[in-house]
């Protein structure tokens, strides 16, 4: 070995143990990097052989003599116009059978065998079996596609509608599905889901109780953007705009003017503590408790009859079935010429033609919600049913009720009145007239014949109260008198006693609210069944 020779020996071994040296000095850092970098490298090669095996898979299935027929779509970004017709999942027929057509809607459920894919896609409140399988068009990779697109993704489909077999008792549509020509990705939903829409769509009996999953309330709630995509809530919602465009319908075709009254206030509306004080600039303003200021303002000013559509608050820590702390109200106010029942009689009618327009348009909503939520029918009578509070008094005792001739109703009476009326009348809708004094506001009126008795009235469904109203005092000098007997304080009240300075006609109305027609109409459990988005002492998101 030369000199030379031995000193590169020397530098290599003196170079392989400075490098061992320096692996054991190694800090944790390094070695942590390290094993990361490690991790990359196995993943990477693991994406390579899988890769190689989906390439080995596509010669193993062929040719895709389907390419360019599935899919994920461009994002949308509006750049053509009226590229095809899609038609609605209701829409469809089986006197149809044999056409083409393009459908969208979310894919509800899917479930694939084999050479075939059977998938549901969901449009509102229909639904739709279609049926895609192997065949000279549609290809092994297409199935595949299909089957690994995920629930709630909304999707474009091509295809034929045929006659179905046997009744699919699983979809709206029971009588034909469809066979699939094309599939697209419109816009994809993350695969993970909250809740799944069939468990929340499902209707649980105690048969079921503990056989499939079942979506609590908050659940619901917390998730309400797919909750609301059940048909259930899909024809609850539908059926409450009903309720909304009825009411506007049946008193504007009776002369009455929609107003719409401020929310932001100064005082509160009813004189009362169940408000919402909010900062305003340098100082404080409420949220309107009702609009009735404002409607018997409308009165006075010669508007002669009016409604109005708008949000209402009450700061009750009310945590039951019924209540919210912001409500849709829909309240009305008219001016009358002799007699108060002049409007209850508006109020009544303006009810019945309400409950026959729900009927007779909107017979598949109800039958939807019945599906998932079984309720009997709702009855009613035309012209409604009317009774005194002495008759409800003496109803109730002679089922075992001790109350007092000027009592109010508890919750519990309201519900059993509701039920004594149903058996004996055969109606869930009545209007209970002449309220005792004591227990109504201090702008009611008192009914002339009996000093213990007021002018005032409220309406029920099923038992429990829809409607309250009265004739209001227009009398600025009586209503001083009748708010001192109430303890209320004037200077709280000036701007109300103020607005009857000028005359003003006797006039009555009413304040409904419309969750509370919409879930009794249903015979639903819960007020925030059809609460779009329900506002209660716990829960103000989402």
């Amino acid at each position: 070995m030369t000199e030379g020779e031995n000193k590169e020996n020397v530098k290599a071994k003196g170079g392989e143990a400075s490098g061992e040296g320096g692996e054991k000095e190694k800090s944790k850092g390094q070695m942590k990097k390290e094993a990361k970098k490690a991790e990359k490298a196995a993943k990477r090669a693991a994406e390579k052989e899988q890769k190689g095996q989906g390439g080995q898979q596509q010669e193993t299935d062929g040719p895709d003599i389907s390419e360019g027929k599935y899919g994920v779509q461009e994002m949308n970004q509006s750049k053509q116009k009226n590229v095809m017709e899609i038609v609605s999942v209701k829409s469809l027929k089986a006197k149809d059978a044999g056409t083409n057509i393009w459908i969208r809607g979310r894919l509800h459920t899917s479930r694939a065998k084999g050479k075939q894919c059977f998938f549901v896609i969901r449009d509102q409140q229909e639904t739709v079996q279609c049926l895609a399988f192997v065949n000279d068009r549609i290809s092994k990779q297409m199935i595949k596609f299909i089957a690994h697109v995920s629930k709630e993704s909304i999707v474009d489909v091509q295809a034929e509608i045929v006659k179905a077999g046997e009744k699919i008792e699983s979809c709206s549509k029971q009588d034909i599905e469809l066979h699939v020509h094309q599939v697209w990705v419109v816009s994809a939903s993350d695969p993970q889901l909250p809740l799944q829409i069939e468990d929340a769509a499902r209707k649980v009996t105690e048969e079921d109780e503990g056989t499939f999953a079942k979506v609590n309330q908050d659940t619901r709630l917390d998730n309400r953007i797919l909750d609301l995509r059940t048909p259930a809530n899909q024809a609850i919602f539908r059926l409450e705009a009903g309720v909304c465009s009825l009411f506007r319908e049946v008193l504007a075709k009776q002369g009455f003017v929609e107003i719409h009254t401020p929310k932001i206030i100064s005082a509160a509306s009813e004189g009362g503590a169940n408000v919402f004080k909010v900062s305003y600039f340098k100082g404080s303003a409420y949220l309107a408790q009702s609009p009735q200021l404002y409607k018997q303002m409308a009165i006075a000013a010669d508007f002669g009859k009016v409604f109005t559509v708008g949000g209402v608050f009450r700061a009750e820590d009310s945590n039951t079935h019924r209540h919210l702390t912001e409500f849709v109200g829909l309240d009305m106010e008219m001016a009358f010429k002799f007699h108060y029942h002049e409007v209850v009689d508006t109020i009544g009618n303006m009810f019945t033609q309400i409950f026959k327009g729900l009927r007779d348009r909107y017979q598949g909503e109800i039958a939807t919600v019945n599906t998932q939520y079984p309720a009997e029918p709702f009855k009613f009578l035309d012209p409604p049913l009317r009774l005194e509070f002495p008759e409800a008094v003496a109803m109730l005792r002679e089922a075992g009720v001790e109350m007092g001739d000027e009592d109010d109703l508890s919750t519990p009476a309201e519900k059993l009145l509701g039920r004594l009326v149903k058996a004996k009348y055969d109606t869930d809708f009545f209007i209970l007239d002449k309220f005792p004094l004591a227990v109504r506001p201090f702008y009611t009126m008192p009914d002339p014949a009996d000093i213990k008795y007021s002018n005032s009235y409220d309406m029920f469904m099923r038992g429990e109260e829809i409607l309250s109203g009265a004739q209001r005092i227009h009398d600025p000098n009586f209503l001083i008198e009748r708010a001192k007997h109430h303890g209320v304080e004037l200077k709280t009240i000036a701007a109300y006693i103020d607005s009857f300075r000028y005359g003003c006609p006797p006039h009555a109305g009413g304040g409904i609210g419309m969750e509370r027609v919409t879930m009794l109409y249903l015979g639903l459990d819960n007020i925030r069944k059809t609460s779009m988005f329900p506002r209660d002492p716990k829960r103000i998101t989402p």
